[in-house]
């Protein structure tokens, strides 16, 4: 169903023949959830009471200072999304801030392909089209690659010496240094050429697939109108800026919760450097995330992360794998459900409504 078709502020309920919701997911979710956890008590030496000391061992004002700085981040969010919508709607931030935090909720307990509540609930709260917020959703979308990418190839590129596997982190900087500029000229074409390009597109990948040729060229204009949003030089520095500047408070976020694992040396020392590495890792494992499943899922990627890398031992790194997933994803639920009783929405219609 296309974006302009969907009512703004309709009370219309999801449609029956939707396959796949999140409540269909749960039961799937939680036998996985189960055989996972029967194959790691069967087949792996894990020991519980240490995790559970790593856990009672932690900072609580690293702690404290992980969660402000994960609220700091949906603030500059909101910013953000008033700045961008701008052009086409004078908002301020606070309007902006509810509809994050119940969105990042939704995300939060219903998973990854929940992302576009936040358009859905936006559109629900200004009273304008669903296709204006996606618009504003995928030029946000750009500059949170633009920004991270700037923020990781420069960190990683940059490593210190004494950095564990530091060859191989300088040849990642270098890489993603490479795919920055690459993004940023593909940003550029698409921003005075996207029709050009979605022409190209579907040119090349008809011969492949039709159906696929026809979703890239879509997703191409649909890129192509959000950056067009972004109209001066002065709107796009400070988007760029506010990219930026919430993407490190991310990062402090993983620094803090690292960090605060005193008891543990390899943590509390852990690098700036190091912990943008381990912020790319839990990005690229939360792409699939599914409800509930998805929150053990990222520790396991987060631990396998730490113990690989930096031979942080089982449990530690997944004590801390849980600290990190509680302050990056997780604290923003309860002000969620505040702001949801406040504003009358149903997390449920909220999550489903956008694809339905």
């Amino acid at each position: 169903m296309p974006p302009s078709a969907i009512p703004t502020g309709s009370a219309q309920t999801p449609s029956r023949q939707r396959l796949v919701t999140p409540r269909t997911l749960l039961p799937a979710a939680l036998v996985l959830l189960i055989l996972a956890f029967w194959l790691a008590r069967s087949h792996t030496s894990f020991d519980w009471a240490s995790l559970a000391h790593q856990l009672r061992s932690v900072s609580p004002l690293l702690i404290l200072s992980a969660l402000a700085c994960s609220y700091l981040g949906y603030w500059l969010r909101a910013w953000r999304w008033s700045l961008l919508l701008s052009p086409l709607r004078k908002t301020s931030t606070l309007q902006m801030l509810p509809s994050q935090l119940i969105g990042f909720t939704i995300v939060g307990l219903f998973g990854r392909f929940a992302d576009l509540a936040r358009p859905y609930l936006i559109a629900r709260r200004l009273k304008t089209s669903v296709a204006t917020q996606l618009a504003v959703y995928s030029i946000e979308r750009a500059f949170d690659l633009a920004a991270a990418a700037i923020l990781f190839s420069t960190t990683l590129a940059f490593a210190p010496r004494n950095m564990p596997h530091h060859q191989a982190f300088v040849r990642a900087g270098a890489v993603s240094l490479a795919a920055t500029l690459f993004l940023a000229a593909f940003a550029l074409a698409l921003r005075f050429a996207g029709h050009h390009v979605a022409a190209l597109t579907t040119r090349l990948l008809q011969p492949l697939s039709a159906t696929f040729a026809r979703a890239a060229s879509e997703r191409i204009h649909e890129f192509s109108h959000g950056l067009r949003i972004v109209s001066t030089v002065s709107e796009f520095l400070s988007a760029l800026a506010i990219s930026i500047v919430m993407w490190l408070v991310v990062a402090l976020v993983y620094v803090n919760s690292t960090h605060a694992f005193r008891a543990a040396p390899s943590l509390a020392t852990l690098s700036f450097a190091a912990t943008m590495l381990l912020l790319a890792t839990s990005l690229g494992g939360s792409l699939l995330q599914l409800p509930i499943l998805g929150w053990f899922t990222q520790i396991a990627v987060l631990a396998a992360a730490l113990h690989g890398f930096f031979s942080v031992p089982l449990e530690t790194a997944s004590a801390c794998g849980a600290v990190i997933l509680l302050s990056s994803n997780l604290a923003v639920i309860p002000a969620g459900l505040i702001a949801a009783h406040l504003e009358g929405i149903s997390l449920r219609e909220a999550a489903v409504k956008p694809a339905a």
